[in-house]
């Protein structure tokens, strides 16, 4: 049984007729008996009744009817899925993010403006770090992630796009004498106890602190790690050391604690959208222009 079959005998079950329902479907009334009498062989019941001047549905042919229209509607509607997912406009989408990147106007600039575009795509977001993300997406786990990657070596299956670059700013509790100062140098940081994120918590920011500390010409000393920026600032603000975060996190206010500046060149951080290089579906092509049209603007 062909779908063609099932939509030449709701024709004639629409119109009682077999001049009409030639008509309607643009075809010779002999082929469209025949046909019509191949699926009721098939079918094994009689669906019409006929004669020379009229035309009648069986009750098997009522019953048969119900279900043909509905078999033509969710075909229908079949087809309409896939040719939206081929416009990436349906089917499900993973994207991982770093830790800060809510904290960015650009992260609800991107999702908004994607939920808006392409309502009937399934945003799945996971808050993953940058490494945890990147071994997702070479696993095929993610189809994108935001991340903050500068020390990181890539899988030769993962390639990244900028979408912006952020200042690193110094986190001071309030009466630190380094507060005194508009910005603050790498070197400043020489013998002051840091707060970091620890190495295996799988951040950008950690192993780019490491580098920093290393070219300026010192180690940098680790008093306390935390898994989470909310609790590192907590503890700079209860006087356990001093941090240094991507600006975006200057947004937790906290009466204790103050946000400076960092004088060098290279005392930044940037957010880059990853993907595998062979993500060559609609779904991602579509998020990867959302995102760098929002990047842009």
């Amino acid at each position: 049984m062909e779908l063609r079959h099932l939509r030449y005998f709701v024709a004639v079950a629409e119109e009682l007729s077999f001049t009409r329902a030639a008509e309607r479907l643009h075809i010779g009334q002999p082929p469209l008996s025949h046909q019509i009498q191949m699926l009721e062989a098939e079918v094994g019941a009689q669906l019409l009744e006929r004669s020379k001047r009229w035309v009648r549905l069986t009750e098997a042919g009522k019953l048969f009817l119900d279900d043909a229209r509905r078999v033509l509607a969710l075909s229908e509607q079949a087809m309409q899925t896939a040719r939206r997912a081929e416009r990436g406009e349906a089917g499900e989408l993973r994207v991982g993010f770093t830790f800060s990147t809510p904290l960015t106007p650009l992260f609800a600039a991107m999702i908004n403006r994607y939920r808006q575009r392409y309502p009937g795509v399934q945003l799945t977001l996971k808050e993953m770090s940058t490494l945890g993300q990147i071994e997702a997406l070479a696993a095929r786990e993610l189809d994108l992630g935001l991340v903050r990657p500068p020390e990181l070596t890539l899988p030769e299956s993962v390639e990244l796009t900028v979408l912006r670059r952020d200042p690193l700013v110094m986190v001071l509790p309030i009466g630190h004498p380094l507060a005194r100062k508009h910005s603050i140098a790498i070197n400043d940081l020489k013998g002051e106890p840091l707060v970091m994120y620890p190495e295996s918590a799988g951040t950008g920011i950690h192993p780019q602190i490491n580098r920093l500390c290393r070219e300026a010409g010192f180690k940098p000393t680790i008093a306390m790690e935390a898994g989470e920026a909310s609790t590192i600032i907590g503890l700079v603000a209860a006087g356990c050391g001093v941090s240094v975060l991507p600006s975006s996190f200057n947004i937790i206010q906290m009466s204790d604690v103050c946000y400076r500046p960092m004088a060098d060149a290279e005392a930044t951080t940037t957010l880059y959208l990853a993907r595998r290089k062979d993500a060559v579906s609609p779904l991602v092509a579509a998020f990867v222009a959302v995102a760098t049209e929002a990047a842009g603007a």
